[in-house]
């Protein structure tokens, strides 16, 4: 066993109705004394902490290192409040999306390879988006995002899932609220305008601004989305019609996720002709306005309503340990 360290201290992060709480607490204490550091923190969070002020609380305490066990939101929380510290995060991956887990291309199921990167892994700085939300009031506020935000469809889609259904069957739950939403799902005016680029006007379904492009089941949504490249991708969704949806559904799973990893797929998208239903654009950050509130979400949580998103990117805001080695696509 290594001698003790100078007071290195780890702190875990963890939501107790997502992981075994004993079970993790114990294996990060016995990877904590390995490494010669002292005895680890932990906090959990609660229905009104979703892991920001636990996280502050263990940065105050001196933690020179934090794991997060939790869901999507519960990441993004904490990350929220490591954003700048330049303390290494640890993500443990839990719950049923894993979002930014997937994306960095984490072991899923090996919790032991990623406490021990805590200690003895590799750190890499990868980018943080926020999101300055205006309700329909006035009021403003800020929130983080890891993976990506939303306005319109996606978000109103996760606003009727069931939290009960997702527990129970995990991300498939969405095909339920993606199959309430769109019954009365209809197009809405907005005003965009990409960092870099000229305004826009549109009638659209949606619009996305993400850090990470890739989604579960293997769908890439926005193939060449990478955590590190100082940028936000955006896309916007504006289907007219059934057929639309279809267009929309074959860029996705069949463009994006099948024929762009083969070199005669990409010669196939190169002779297609180009459609208006998907937009991507590229840059520091997008202004959207509607005309009326609409819903937002930012990795997978619901954020209200709101009638205007400023969102930016925080490039390299964040320092994220991962396994020895570990190759992050993208970066």
């Amino acid at each position: 066993m290594t001698s003790p360290s100078t007071g290195r201290r780890a702190a875990l992060v963890y939501n107790p109705t997502k992981v075994d709480a004993e079970n993790l607490r114990a294996r990060v204490a016995a990877h904590a004394a390995a490494a010669g550091w002292a005895d680890p923190l932990f906090f959990e969070t609660t229905v009104d902490d979703l892991g920001d002020g636990v996280t502050r609380d263990a940065l105050d305490a001196g933690a020179a290192a934090v794991l997060v066990a939790g869901g999507d939101g519960t990441v993004r929380a904490v990350s929220q409040a490591m954003a700048g510290s330049g303390v290494p995060l640890t993500i443990v991956p839990s719950g049923t999306g894993n979002l930014l887990a997937r994306n960095l291309d984490l072991p899923l199921a090996d919790p032991d390879a990623m406490v021990a990167a805590t200690f003895s892994g590799d750190v890499h700085a990868i980018d943080v988006g926020w999101a300055r939300l205006v309700r329909a009031g006035g009021h403003h506020e800020e929130h983080a995002f890891v993976v990506m935000g939303g306005m319109g469809l996606d978000a109103a889609m996760i606003a009727n899932t069931s939290g009960d259904l997702k527990k129970r069957v995990g991300w498939v739950a969405y095909v339920d609220g993606a199959a309430k939403s769109l019954v009365k799902a209809k197009p809405f005016p907005i005003m965009y305008q990409v960092l870099g680029h000229r305004m826009h006007r549109a009638q659209i379904q949606s619009v996305l601004f993400a850090n990470c492009g890739s989604l579960p089941a293997g769908l890439e949504l926005i193939p060449e989305a990478s955590v590190a490249d100082g940028d936000l991708d955006v896309v916007i969704f504006q289907p007219k019609t059934a057929l639309g949806w279809l267009a929309v559904w074959r860029r996705v799973a069949w463009d994006n996720s099948v024929l762009r990893k083969f070199r005669a797929g990409r010669s196939i998208l190169r002779l297609r002709t180009k459609d208006n239903t998907v937009r991507y654009a590229k840059g520091r950050g997008v202004e959207l306005a509607a005309s009326a509130a609409q819903p937002i979400q930012l990795d997978g949580d619901e954020f209200g309503e709101a009638t205007a998103v400023s969102a930016r990117v925080d490039a390299g805001a964040l320092r994220l340990a991962v396994p020895a080695g570990h190759v992050i696509p993208g970066l």
